[in-house]
């Protein structure tokens, strides 16, 4: 693209690292479905492509469309989410280095740092990310990463991500924000400060709940040497059919995104006049404690909505009860999901300082009706219509 014009979002997602084919003309990349690549001449590379671990044209596309719609100088694009954090890790922490990470994160990204880079010799310690003053206080000498998710997953918490930046930039760390449950549409945390935006492009990246992949961003082009050199290295990489479902769902994030938003704010205000309900959780609500602060960071408030029942068992019951919102793991699909996060996706936090309430429901608001989709819930919960 053009960098003397600064495009809109939509325009980006759409043009962004994806010029006509030169060859045939066209529209969208080809998928280039090749394992390796004509030289011409020993060590003489065609375009750069020797090997697709270490570059596809496709992939390239994706990376460079990556790039544009989060504001950073590369992309890159992995396997999974948590082959990208993992690739970060690596490339940025050495063994008795130290992350800050959230104290309401992904289960697998705990995963990862529990069972993962901390017998490798990474220490950690969870904070509270609304907390600036918290968040300080757990960094140490040794701090090379303060980690965080705004909004938090699945209690959807909000950092306040310029304030983070300085206190990371204080410790001489990087400060690495996960973008998933926001994408790019609706918050762009390297122009906010931050060094490296994390996403699990499964989720509303690549929207249609068909393909898993991950991406790192960054603001800075030897950070992103560095991360190029480890993804390569190590072998994590989107496949070539992959990274063009990536990209095809990366054109549509700003329409589906309005639409998401949209539904998510028709149920929240369901959910908070329902007698069952104890407690919902949105930023979108003037409430919740971090309202402000995505109010300036956000563009809108993003699909996810958890909510609090009385009990465990009233939580399990509502998410076996409904029919359009399908009972699964992950997020960010056209279709609606419902979720039991403390025996799904954040099971692997059970007895951790991450432990997840067990009276949590969590919601991916998807794309159908919201009428539709309120009466499914109505008809879910305890006495409803």
């Amino acid at each position: 693209m053009d960098n003397e014009v600064r495009h809109g979002f939509s325009t980006l997602a759409i043009h962004g690292g994806q010029e006509a084919d030169p060859t045939t003309g066209a529209v969208v990349p080809p998928i280039y479905q090749v394992s390796t690549y004509k030289q011409d001449g020993v060590g003489g590379l065609r375009g750069g492509y020797e090997y697709s671990r270490s570059a596809n044209p496709t992939r390239t596309a994706l990376e460079a469309a990556l790039a544009e719609v989060e504001s950073g100088v590369r992309g890159l694009a992995f396997a999974s989410g948590l082959a990208a954090e993992d690739t970060l890790l690596r490339a940025v922490c050495r063994p008795g280095d130290h992350v800050v990470i959230p104290n309401d994160a992904y289960g697998g990204t705990y995963r990862l740092f529990a069972k993962v880079a901390e017998p490798w010799g990474i220490e950690f310690d969870p904070a509270p990310l609304d907390d600036v003053a918290a968040v300080r206080a757990a960094v140490r000498p040794n701090t090379k990463v303060i980690w965080l998710e705004t909004p938090t997953n699945p209690l959807l918490g909000i950092a306040d991500i310029p304030a983070l930046a300085a206190v990371a930039r204080d410790a001489g760390a990087l400060l690495v924000v996960d973008n998933t449950f926001a994408s790019p549409y609706l918050q762009r945390p390297l122009q906010l400060g931050a060094d490296v935006v994390v996403h699990s492009t499964t989720k509303y990246i690549g929207g249609h709940s068909d393909v898993v992949g991950g991406a790192l961003v960054v603001s800075d082009a030897e950070l992103g040497e560095r991360l190029a050199f480890h993804q390569n290295a190590m072998g994590a990489v989107a496949g070539p059919f992959d990274a063009w479902l990536t990209l095809r769902g990366l054109k549509t994030l700003s329409v589906r995104m309005d639409r998401h938003c949209a539904n998510a704010e028709r149920i929240v205000e369901m959910l908070e006049r329902h007698p069952a309900v104890r407690e919902v959780l949105y930023p979108g609500l003037p409430g919740h404690p971090g309202h402000e602060i995505a109010a300036k960071q956000m563009k809108a408030f993003g699909g996810m909505v958890s909510f609090r029942m009385e009990s465990e068992e009233a939580a399990v019951a509502v998410c076996e009860r409904t029919r359009l919102f399908t009972l699964g793991e992950s997020l960010g699909g056209v279709e609606s999901l419902i979720e039991h996060p403390g025996r799904m996706t954040h099971a692997s936090a059970a007895g951790s300082p991450l432990e997840v309430p067990g009276d949590l429901v969590r919601l991916s608001v998807g794309i159908e009706d919201a009428d539709d989709l309120i009466r499914d819930l109505q008809r879910a919960l305890p006495h409803g219509s």
